[in-house]
């Protein structure tokens, strides 16, 4: 897998995690490349399972009658925390896919 590849999937994910939390992505953007791969993609992690718990929790309140949460606000939490969960789920297969390749080149 090229390097090109796998930071087109990286930028996806900061545009999506920067739609489901700006504050987050703020703070993601200020710190640089400084960080390590491994840094970047703990970060990733945790945001995608805060927007799992974020949409588990609006769900919840919607489901006990909570008057300030409503359904379309359900919703599109449930499917930002969806689809960041999908593009997490792509970068693993393909960080599986490029240490098999690594694995089987001739040394």
């Amino acid at each position: 897998m090229s390097d090109f590849g796998i930071e087109s999937v990286l930028a996806e994910m900061r545009r999506l995690a920067a739609q489901a939390d700006p504050a987050g992505a703020r703070e993601t953007a200020a710190a640089g490349d400084n960080r390590s791969f491994a840094e970047l993609l703990e970060a990733s992690i945790e945001q995608v399972n805060a927007a799992q718990a974020s949409a588990a929790e609006m769900a919840a309140a919607f489901e006990r009658g909570d008057e300030s949460v409503s359904l379309p606000e359900v919703m599109i939490a449930l499917q930002k925390a969806s689809l960041s969960f999908q593009a997490m789920t792509e970068v693993r297969n393909r960080l599986v896919t490029a240490y098999q390749e690594v694995m089987n080149m001739p040394v």
